[in-house]
């Protein structure tokens, strides 16, 4: 099941044709968690963003796309949005997992990853790179900023491109709607300043591709949601 698909032409000052941004998204497992291919328009490079239970459709989209991973990057660690790591790895050999450095001891741990909640215990391999807010990253010309939004978990992070106007948001904010604070490590307040902190000082018009649920944008979040409006 597809998730959102967002195609986003970036606003450089290069002087030459704009890439544009594509984040096709993929519904995976029995808790539908959007995990990403994200890329740049002729070029065979791209990240993933998240790796859910059942990943073969993202992964056989990659493989149909002729697409080498440059890195799976994890908005945070809890099982829906890890289980499918060590198969992205095994499909993709030597692409490294770049995260926050909090959850780190979660991709071993099947109590803080909540996966021994469930019944579906999940472990991972450890990261290959943390990272940190305010980290500046680059995918073809295309320029990405991390934000740390802790809350939901301890290192939730943002992907944000300002040139596309566009942000991976992971389970800090839904359309409508804001992710669960009662889990190991949450904390509502923390979610709360993260999200008005961070996310809605983005751009009005920014293009949030959230962790479950349909896509939004920062402007209808400040102005509709009735967890968290925009002070």
């Amino acid at each position: 099941m597809h998730a959102d698909q967002t195609r986003q032409p970036a606003n450089t000052d290069g002087g030459g044709p704009a890439p544009v941004v594509t984040c096709r998204g993929f519904a995976l497992g029995p808790f539908e968690t959007n995990c990403y291919v994200v890329g740049v328009e002729g070029s065979t490079a791209c990240w993933i963003v998240d790796a859910g239970y059942e990943p073969g459709e993202l992964i056989g989209a990659v493989r149909e796309a002729g697409l080498t991973p440059a890195a799976l990057i994890l908005t945070h660690a809890h099982a829906d949005h890890i289980a499918g790591v060590r198969e992205v790895r095994e499909a993709f050999p030597g692409t490294p997992v770049w995260m926050h450095e909090a959850e780190r001891e979660w991709m071993k741990d099947p109590q803080l990853n909540l996966s021994a909640n469930i019944g579906l215990a999940v472990t991972a391999p450890p990261p290959d790179a943390t990272l940190g807010h305010g980290q500046e990253l680059e995918l073809e010309g295309t320029r990405w900023r991390v934000f740390h939004t802790p809350g939901h978990s301890p290192g939730g992070i943002t992907l944000s491109c300002a040139e596309a106007g566009v942000a991976l948001v992971g389970d800090s904010l839904f359309a409508g709607s804001i992710g669960r604070t009662d889990f190991v490590g949450s904390s509502h307040e923390t979610l709360l300043a993260s999200i008005r902190d961070h996310l809605y000082t983005l751009p009005d018009a920014t293009v949030v591709l959230p962790g479950h649920g349909p896509q939004t944008t920062v402007g209808q979040e400040k102005r509709h949601n009735p967890f968290v409006r925009a002070d």
